[in-house]
């Protein structure tokens, strides 16, 4: 799969089923391992500040489908 396919699905977090966005990035070691994704959530205005940028790690993805992609965030990482 690639990085282009991945960033046409939704992240879901299976913890609580909120959509956290879509991956608009990927940062990649020297050696070309994908360390975490970058996830930019729906461009919603909060209180005068847009919500900020999530990074998964490969590890926190459980689940690929169709449409979306099912991972295990939690906000403490």
């Amino acid at each position: 799969m690639t990085l282009s396919e991945l960033q046409k699905k939704d992240i879901v977090n299976v913890f609580d089923g909120k959509r956290l966005g879509r991956i608009v990035d990927a940062m990649v070691s020297d050696d070309g391992m994908i360390l975490h994704f970058i996830v930019e959530p729906k461009r919603l205005f909060y209180f005068f500040h847009f919500k900020e940028e999530v990074e998964i790690t490969y590890q926190d993805i459980k689940k690929i489908g169709q449409d979306v992609v099912l991972v295990e965030f939690t906000r403490s990482k």
